[in-house]
């Protein structure tokens, strides 16, 4: 008896977590948030779009409800008893019960989110990221003194649903410390601070939104969170890592497009088409230098397989990276949850088939560096070229008449790499006076015209799309994914669960340098229509202020990426910032204005129950600095932060041991200077190979393919290398030298640290502490006055303070 009445408990309390105890009113079961993601992972494997075991399809409606070929009802609307796909889920037989035994059951309330789907009617509703983007009403305001900014009345809203208490304001002090990093990377001023703490008016904190808005260092900021989505880095990979030149130059295009507010539309059409717009200018040429980011192998086994793999990297990028989709998981067969056949992979990689590869073996420079110099100076170049080559012909007629006479071992050396070397040092000896004389005058001249090209300005050369296929071959379905067993024919066309027709491909001219192809695609992703393109980006923008976006997989809106928490706001932001012609300063303002946004992060214990992992944006979320914002932060306490913007990376001095973990240690590794090294690390060279240790202990990402969001990592080599490392050392000598120069009492040399390294003045207890451990360096560990305050700096830059945000 105690153990049927411990059963029927257990069912009450399962009935009561899920909202379905008999004779109450439930809520309304959302299938695209919590039926199909459910039925993706736990039965699409057996019952999906590569398999229908027994007739049963559970991603068509029609495959789904109806009899099976046993003969039983699969699904039957509105009445969870006479399903078959309920009693077997809760068959306790494990041979009966599905998923099969291999597999986990699912959880009770899994089961009852889907007995109670069932009963509401089975309704199979398409994906809410698939649908097209519909007006959505701002809600009214939960109170007469509730917020005006539209983003505070969404959330209100499911704060008041969802009976939970949203934390107080943050004090000022966080808020400017919490702002100056979320818009610019680096830490606010100790005067910044203490004007913004002091200023009484109304508009205070607008006024510190704009001039973070109005910075050059917001570009900064943000141009390396984009950084991250297009797997930006100055190399190739694979062994010998090769340089890519000019790829610096695709970075401070970024910068200044970030700075300047363009237009995202605008700013994805240069990056996929840039190179196909009519009279492209240098910053559309530099903007195509997007396709040349990825990975390279320049000794492939299989170069076809290769070749396809640079394909498969550019559909990853621009399908997760600006649409959201996993379109690369359909490279070897039908996508295995979301409407994604293999025929959309293939008509996307249609799309970029005339793309050349990065280049070849031999030849890195034809495919991808454009001169961009000026029409006048090619023109001066093209003349000395000419009048070298010219020259040069006359002397190699002499030289030749020379090497005749030679010895034949002479004769065959001239043939080789020595010719010069043997010209040199015996090519007078075989000449008779006139021709000696000749030779002489035209190694003059040649002289003469090599000093002219050298006084010229260098040519300038961007990393590009240089050179295109106007006329590009066919493209194949590869079975399996396999490019040596090509498949059926496809067009350049958009992905199906769009239900747009093939688009119409442009006549390309014999002469034409490009077939005009990626222009479309572009115009599509860039469409104010796009139901993905401008939901995708809003939520990455969320996602840098918030910690985490309204979806939480900022690659994946399909089936098995996560709801969003918002899914109103998230749709109204997407069209408020289409209506606002895809401006981004815009979009910050309005978040950063809100009061979700001006949230402490302090723990409300009743929200913290009901809420404890903060969907509902009831209080703000505290976290780490980037591996760049901590690097930054150190040279910007210590003074020794160069604020110099654009041009050529700079190499942070490496150790013997770190550039042993190469192939050949400190190879494609420069020298930079001291002034160089303590500029922002943003502008750190990217090997992919050797990532500088302070930003790979502090989980920069992976390189290699786009990343949505970096992990946040809290590890013992963290602390080492804060503690220990050359860097943080040598910083804390100079963070020492700065307060010495700025103060003159200890005392007040410790109160500028804490207000340099933490924004804040320390409290009593903090100075006591200070204080005595520099009197405890000096007197226990017989340490100088100047080394006591070095390490006491070393702590301060150690703290918790320093590397996190409240």
């Amino acid at each position: 008896m105690r153990r049927y009445a411990s059963e029927i408990i257990c069912v009450l309390v399962l009935s009561l977590w899920a909202g379905i105890l008999p004779g109450s009113v439930s809520a309304e079961v959302d299938y695209a948030r919590d039926v199909q993601p459910l039925l993706a992972r736990k039965c699409y494997a057996c019952h999906g779009p590569d398999e229908a075991e027994g007739g049963f399809a559970l991603h068509e409606p029609d495959k789904a409800v109806g009899e099976l070929e046993s003969g039983t009802t699969a699904i039957a609307p509105g009445n969870p008893d006479e399903s078959e796909m309920i009693a077997r889920i809760k068959e306790t037989e494990p041979y009966l019960r599905m998923p099969p035994e291999e597999h986990d059951p699912l959880k009770p309330s899994e089961i009852a989110i889907l007995e109670e789907w069932v009963e509401q009617g089975a309704k199979f509703d398409k994906h809410w990221a698939f649908k097209p983007l519909e007006p959505v009403e701002v809600p009214a305001a939960v109170s007469e003194s509730a917020s005006d900014n539209p983003i505070d009345r969404f959330i209100d809203k499911q704060l008041q649903e969802r009976e939970l208490a949203a934390a107080p304001e943050a004090d000022r002090r966080v808020l400017i410390r919490r702002l100056t990093y979320d818009l610019t990377g680096l830490p606010p001023t100790p005067e910044e601070v203490e004007n913004f703490v002091n200023d009484e008016s109304t508009d205070a904190y607008e006024k510190v939104v704009d001039r973070l808005l109005a910075s050059r260092h917001y570009g900064e900021r943000w141009a390396r969170h984009w950084l991250d989505v297009v797997r930006y880095a100055e190399t190739n990979s694979f062994e010998r890592d090769g340089t890519k030149p000019n790829a610096w130059k695709y970075r401070d295009y970024v910068i200044r497009s970030f700075n300047d507010d363009k237009p995202y539309n605008e700013f994805l059409r240069e990056q996929l088409a840039g190179d196909e717009f009519e009279n492209p200018e240098k910053e559309d040429l530099i903007a195509s230098g997007f396709y040349r980011l990825g990975i390279w192998d320049d000794e492939p086994a299989d170069p076809l397989l290769a070749r396809y793999d640079e394909f498969d990297s550019i559909v990853t990028t621009i399908s997760q990276g600006v649409l959201g989709l996993t379109v690369n998981c359909s490279r070897c067969h039908d996508h295995k949850i979301d409407p994604i056949p293999q025929a959309d992979y293939y008509r996307m990689v249609a799309f970029l088939k005339g793309l050349t590869p990065y280049g070849t073996r031999g030849d890195q420079r034809t495919f991808s560096q454009t001169d961009v110099s000026s029409p006048e100076l090619n023109a001066r170049y093209t003349e000395l070229d000419e009048q070298l080559r010219t020259l040069r012909r006359k002397m190699r007629k002499i030289e030749q008449a020379g090497i005749e006479k030679m010895p034949a071992e002479d004769q065959r050396a001239s043939e080789t790499r020595q010719r010069k070397k043997l010209l040199e040092a015996k090519l007078l000896d075989f000449l008779n006076s006139q021709q000696a004389t000749r030779y002489a005058e035209l190694k003059a001249e040649e002289e003469a015209l090599l000093a002219a090209q050298r006084s010229l300005p260098p040519r300038e050369t961007v990393l590009s799309v240089a050179k295109a296929a106007a006329h590009p071959e066919v493209t194949h379905i590869m079975l399996r994914g396999n490019p040596h067993v090509p498949g059926e024919e496809v067009q350049p066309g958009f992905p199906d669960l769009y239900g747009e027709p093939l688009p119409e491909l442009p006549e390309v001219s014999a002469d034409a340098h490009s077939s005009g192809r990626r222009t479309i695609l572009a115009d599509w992703i860039a469409d104010d229509d796009n139901r993905l393109t401008s939901r995708v980006m809003v939520n990455r923008i969320w996602q840098h202020h918030f910690g985490r976006g309204i979806v939480r997989t900022p690659n994946n809106f399909g089936l098995l990426g996560t709801p969003p928490t918002h899914p109103e706001l998230l749709n109204w932001l997407a069209q408020e910032f289409v209506s606002g012609g895809w401006k981004m300063k815009p979009l910050h303002k309005l978040i950063v204005m809100s009061e979700a946004y001006r949230r402490s992060s302090k723990a409300v214990p009743t929200s913290l129950e009901k809420d404890p992992t903060n969907d509902s944006f009831w209080r703000f979320d505290l976290r780490r600095l980037s591996a760049e914002e901590i690097r930054d932060s150190v040279l910007a306490a210590t003074g020794a932060l160069n604020l110099k913007m654009y041009g050529p990376s700079m190499y942070p001095e490496l150790s013997a041991e770190v550039l042993s973990t190469q192939s050949k240690p400190g190879q494609g590794w420069g020298n930079s200077s001291l002034e160089e090294r303590s500029r922002r690390s943003i502008y750190i060279f990217i090997k992919r190979s050797l990532i500088p240790p302070e930003l790979a202990a502090f989980d920069f990402p992976e390189t290699d393919v786009t990343c949505e969001a970096r992990f946040t990592t809290i590890q013992p080599a963290q602390s080492l290398n804060m503690v220990n490392g050359a860097f943080l050392n040598q910083q804390a000598d100079v963070f020492a030298a700065r307060l010495r120069s700025e103060r003159d009492t200890l005392a007040d040399q410790v109160e500028r640290g804490w207000n340099l390294a933490v924004s804040r003045q320390p409290d009593s207890s903090e100075m006591e502490r200070s204080l005595a451990l520099i009197d405890s360096l000096q007197t226990k560990h017989n340490l100088s006055k100047e080394e006591s305050l070095k390490y006491f700096c070393l702590f301060l830059l150690n703290l918790n303070e320093f590397v996190f945000v409240d």
